[in-house]
């Protein structure tokens, strides 16, 4: 379906606003301030807070989901390689040194978002515990990591620690926080030496 302009703006801001904010602490009147739209025109093309609040979800899943399955379809790709690249849009949320993973932010406040949004939240991580997974497992065949856990259980550190390390470095302002992190957890993928 395509999108006019205005609603990617629209969008564009929301998005921006709950990685700053949060859901809950932005309204429509903050949106039409920034843009330079009246709250009318935000209605038009999300009726309710909660569809917006869908659709910035589902577009930042689908980007990242894109992104995702070029990366997993290079075979050519050394395994660190591939990591390293699915690191680059949380590095580059660590460097705004405000903003955090969308649904990161949103997890935060799950338990008071509606529940069409609980469940895009949800499907985000499933997506990349699961690709995380595939990744681990595909390092292990050919020998380039070695594990703490199961794959599986490495997917759901991993994604933890990354998740993490956005929040606790915006929290304490320590600009090494997220870098630190990712050291350590590289560290730990190739344990026996191999990168």
């Amino acid at each position: 379906m395509e999108v006019s302009r205005t609603a990617e703006t629209i969008m564009d801001m929301a998005e921006m606003l709950i990685q700053t904010r949060g859901y809950n602490s932005f309204s429509y009147k903050d949106i039409s301030e920034a843009i330079g739209i009246r709250n009318a025109s935000i209605h038009h093309h999300f009726p309710s807070k909660t569809d917006l609040g869908v659709a910035v979800v589902k577009r930042y899943t689908l980007r990242f989901g894109q992104e995702l399955h070029r990366l997993a379809s290079d075979d050519s790709l050394p395994t660190m390689t591939v990591f390293e690249r699915y690191l680059d849009p949380y590095r580059m949320l660590s460097d705004s040194q405000q903003r955090v993973c969308l649904c990161g932010s949103l997890a935060g406040e799950f338990l008071a978002l509606p529940e069409e949004m609980r469940d895009q939240v949800n499907a985000f991580f499933a997506e990349h515990q699961s690709w995380l997974k595939a990744i681990f497992e595909r390092a292990l065949q050919t020998g380039e990591f070695d594990l703490p856990e199961t794959p599986a259980k490495t997917a759901k550190l991993v994604l933890a620690a990354l998740q993490g390390a956005l929040l606790i470095q915006r929290s304490m302002g320590d600009i090494e926080e997220f870098d630190d992190v990712v050291a350590s957890v590289k560290a730990m993928l190739t344990r026996n030496g191999s990168a």
